[in-house]
């Protein structure tokens, strides 16, 4: 098993039996314990997703912590899901993504469903000066997140749909910004 989807499994198990965070391992490696990045924790149980949280862009000190806390996230926050039971645990699997940095794309051609993942976001309302965000009775910057390589999307529309789904946007009303992220994935 991967050390970091061994890590994600020891934080759900440590959290979901004892309340507690575990303590990030000595044996991993250093790239873990030096580098910053976007994380996400896919937790499944007899091959269906359980939860999924993350980050894409980091917001704890190393990959490791990154990964404890949303693999934690995933396993009791994910609102699609209750949370995690201990009865539970001997029949998850666990993968773990590490993102790249976001890039905003400027043509649909950039896209491919297989290879990139996306993020959605409303684009704020510029004043004619092009100074101020214009509150115009939405809530602004709301935003949805697609990992790559699911199962059953595959093409840039359908992509696109349910990222803006998962961020309640209605692309037809709401001008949005799309950026585009890679992966490394461990499973």
């Amino acid at each position: 098993m991967h050390p970091l989807v061994s890590l994600a499994k020891r934080a759900v198990e440590t959290f979901v039996k004892e309340g507690k965070i575990t303590a990030l391992p000595e044996n991993l490696p250093e790239e873990f314990s030096k580098r910053k990045t976007g994380t996400f924790v896919t937790i499944e149980k007899n091959g269906q997703l359980r939860g999924c949280i993350g980050t894409y862009l980091p917001i704890r000190k190393n990959i490791a912590e990154e990964t404890i806390y949303n693999a934690i996230a995933a396993a009791t926050e994910d609102y699609r899901f209750g949370p995690i039971e201990e009865k539970e645990l001997s029949s998850l699997s666990y993968t773990v993504y590490l993102l790249t940095t976001p890039e905003m794309i400027k043509d649909l051609k950039e896209l491919d469903p297989t290879k990139y993942g996306i993020i959605v976001k409303t684009a704020p309302i510029i004043s004619p000066n092009g100074a101020d965000v214009v509150f115009n009775g939405h809530l602004p910057l709301k935003s949805g997140l697609l990992l790559p390589d699911l199962e059953g999307i595959d093409t840039i529309e359908k992509q696109i749909s349910i990222a803006c789904q998962k961020g309640g946007i209605d692309p037809m009303k709401e001008k949005i910004l799309i950026y585009k992220f890679s992966v490394e994935k461990f499973q």
